[in-house]
């Protein structure tokens, strides 16, 4: 089924491609005026902590008509002279599925908190965010109301989590109003509460004389550098944290350097997904992240190319909040990639859903058992014994979300670590094979527990994949390091057995960007976290990292990668790439999302401009990466560190754009069993041919004009990939 883009292009976006309100609001109501009944409490003491709360009585409180103050005509009901008055009324919900946004409209003197069922959603001209005000507190500075005087109130727009903040049935706006001295000759207090509905019902009031639906913000997307990603989910539903929801999802890629157009087709993906929110803490921010499924129009599985990574159906929208730099995954990511271990490959887009522009965003693989991802085998139901039960395993080191062991284990160890199955998942594993894992692991830990642990690690795992995740993980030095998303996999005896460290793994918190518990500054070591700031690393991480054979090794890794991918010159130029490759959509961003907004935590530094964070971001690598060559642990006298033959090595492609011909190029040393395929966007091979030399010519003459991706393959295994533009 292919793409409609409804009304929501052929109308709006065809005359300008500008991004608002529209798009998701059918019309507004008014659910709250100021002139109803009101709860209203004299600020002559404290009331009860409960009094924001739905569930808390007000029987012992006034009521009166809104708004409350002096009789300087703009109040119903006269109060006496006080530093503050609390004020609450109770309103009903139907359908919260199709209010999309709210709308406070304040008008008050001098200073406000409002609460939405105990959830503070405004303030001005008072305290600080999420810190309460004392019923003896002033405002901060003198504030006169409006519309008393023909002006407009203020307005404070919610859009975010609406459907957990708002209940089906009673709910209660509480809002306490401070004046700024107890001499003050008046105290306003005047306020609406306004919906915005997707659909065509009606239930609730109009709007005030005085109310203009908002238009804004708006985000033009012409001539983009970014490729464009546009969802929009079945009857506008709300995207939950599960399940995920139908949808319909077009992607504009129109290649380097051409520019994208929200008018033009859908080149890159034209078809249904499912969607869902993802993530722990960050679920708690504004912008969200999702999981996307790629499906059949009946809803099966549809295994697709996108953006010239390998085909599969499962991929991650990751919006960067926290990390305002916007790059710190794909960053660490590309850090992963030099090593030549997997790591989920990347790529930069601008993403709408329902209409709503939601910024820059990162596209990538989602973690999982495949040959093109974590290459190891496929665990069956029948692999009970033998060889067969032995692998493969993609498991984490994580919170247990949950509070239960239904999804993993607790070790035995001090500090006791969660370690859950990741793929295939607890409910695609019978018990002899969740309990072969957990032996396994149990084993390791035992061994590492041991008096020869120096010598009896080396059954359990493999030592060189611990050194390259070591020196990324340390790069990046963040608070989350070997604690949470602390992936590895297990494979089978067959191919060794052991336990691989990797695929790395969210990146937000990394390179100087937290400020709690342990320093964020360039130096001194994740590792040693435990023990002076943070308890939560598994014991061995220490033990492990300091034997001299593994120190040694990770000193002669350290000094191949620095000269070359992981050089500071080669890393800055990346860095510098990508913001190239970006153009003005960080600007774009950060009129969705201020880079200056409330939610500034847990970051050590916030600029005051993009530039600002981006010159951090680069001075503190550059300083870690010194740090680093000065201070690396062991001594280079290992003399056979070499890069993992089995994982990706580089190759490029030119002319590109190309039109008769294209020259691939590629470092291999071993080209036997190797092959050159280059898909179309139906992930259809088009032209295949053996690799025979490290330079060799392609013909695509006969290619239509598009976008192609080209593998590079030993066997059915995806050595790399990249994406082609004929002209």
């Amino acid at each position: 089924m292919k793409f409609l883009k409804q009304s929501l292009l052929t109308l709006f976006f065809a005359s300008n491609a500008l991004i608002g309100f529209g798009q998701v609001i059918d019309h507004w109501e008014t659910v709250i005026y100021n002139t109803d009944q009101w709860n209203y409490f004299i600020g002559t003491s404290e009331p009860n902590s409960n009094w924001v709360n739905t569930g808390f009585s007000a029987t012992g409180w006034s009521k009166g008509s809104g708004g409350f103050g002096y009789d300087d005509d703009d109040d119903n009901t006269i109060i006496p002279q006080t530093s503050s008055v609390y004020i609450r009324t109770d309103f009903t919900l139907a359908d919260t599925s199709v209010i999309k946004y709210a709308i406070l409209h304040a008008d008050y003197d001098d200073g406000f908190v409002a609460y939405i069922n105990g959830i503070e959603i405004a303030r001005s001209n008072i305290g600080e965010v999420g810190d309460r005000p004392s019923f003896n507190d002033f405002a901060d500075t003198y504030h006169e109301a409006s519309l008393y005087q023909g002006g407009l109130p203020e307005d404070y727009t919610l859009k975010e989590n609406l459907r957990t903040l708002f209940n089906e049935g009673t709910n209660t706006l509480a809002i306490q109003i401070h004046n700024n001295t107890l001499s003050s000759s008046d105290l306003s207090s005047n306020f609406f509460l306004s919906l915005g509905i997707s659909d065509k019902s009606s239930r609730y009031r109009e709007t005030p004389p005085w109310f203009q639906a908002p238009t804004g913000p708006q985000v033009s997307l012409i001539d983009v550098k970014l490729p464009i990603i546009v969802i929009n989910t079945e009857n506008n539903a709300e995207i939950q944290d599960e399940p995920k929801v139908t949808a319909q999802m077009g992607i504009i890629n129109n290649g380097p350097d051409v520019g994208n157009n929200l008018t033009d087709n859908f080149n890159e993906y034209d078809g249904a997904i499912g969607i869902e929110i993802r993530g722990a803490s960050s679920q708690n921010f504004p912008k969200k992240n999702y999981s996307i499924e790629t499906r059949n129009s009946d809803g099966s599985n549809n295994n697709v190319s996108i953006f010239g990574m390998p085909s599969e159906n499962d991929w991650v929208l990751h919006g960067p909040f926290s990390d305002k730099s916007l790059l710190r995954n794909v960053v660490a990511y590309h850090m992963g990639q030099s090593t030549n271990r997997y790591t989920p490959r990347t790529q930069l887009c601008e993403l709408l859903i329902n209409g709503d522009y939601r910024g820059v965003y990162m596209f990538t693989e989602k973690l999982k058992r495949d040959k093109n991802r974590v290459n190891i085998d496929k665990l069956r139901p029948e692999d009970i014994s033998g060889e067969e039960l032995t692998g493969g395993y993609l498991f984490q080191i994580d919170r247990d979300d949950e509070s239960t062991e239904l999804d993993g284990w607790w070790t035995n160890t001090s500090p006791r670590k969660f370690v859950a199955y990741h793929d295939p998942s607890y409910d695609e594993l019978l018990d002899v094979q969740r309990q072969y894992l957990e032996d396994y692991y149990t084993s390791f830990e035992d061994a590492m527990d041991g008096s020869q642990y120096r010598t009896e690690y080396t059954k359990y795992i493999d030592q060189n994949s611990w050194v390259d995740y070591f020196l990324v993980t340390e790069m990046g030095k963040h608070i989350d390091a070997y604690k949470l998303s602390f992936y590895m996999h297990k494979k089978k005896s067959s191919n060794g057995g052991k336990i691989h460290f990797g695929p790395l793994w969210d990146f937000n918190l990394a390179f100087g960007n937290f400020d709690f518990a342990c320093s964020s500054t360039p130096q001194g070591w994740a590792y040693e976290f435990q023990g002076t700031c943070d308890y939560y690393h598994p014991f061995w991480v220490r033990g492990l990292t300091d034997i001299p054979e593994v120190s040694n090794r990770i000193n002669c890794r350290w000094g191949q990668l620095r000269q070359g991918p992981l050089h500071t010159d080669s890393l800055m130029q990346f860095i510098d790439d990508r913001i190239s490759d970006m153009g003005n959509a960080p600007s774009r961003n950060f009129e969705r999302w201020s880079i200056l907004d409330q939610y500034v935590w847990p970051n050590y530094y916030v600029g005051q401009t993009y530039d600002d964070e981006i010159s951090y971001l680069k001075l503190w690598l550059s300083a870690r990466l010194d740090w680093m060559d000065e201070n690396m642990i062991g001594e280079c006298t290992v003399s056979d560190i070499k890069t993992p033959k089995e994982e990706v090595s580089p190759f490029g492609l030119f002319p590109n754009p190309a039109r008769e011909h294209v020259y691939v190029e590629t470092d291999f040393v071993d080209l036997s069993d190797m092959n050159i395929a280059v898909e179309n966007p139906l992930g259809i091979v088009v032209v295949e041919d053996h690799l025979l030399s490290n330079v060799q010519k392609l013909n695509v003459s006969k290619l239509s004009t598009g976008l192609y991706s080209v593998h590079i393959l030993r066997g059915d295994y995806v050595l790399g990939t990249k994406t082609l533009v004929i002209q």
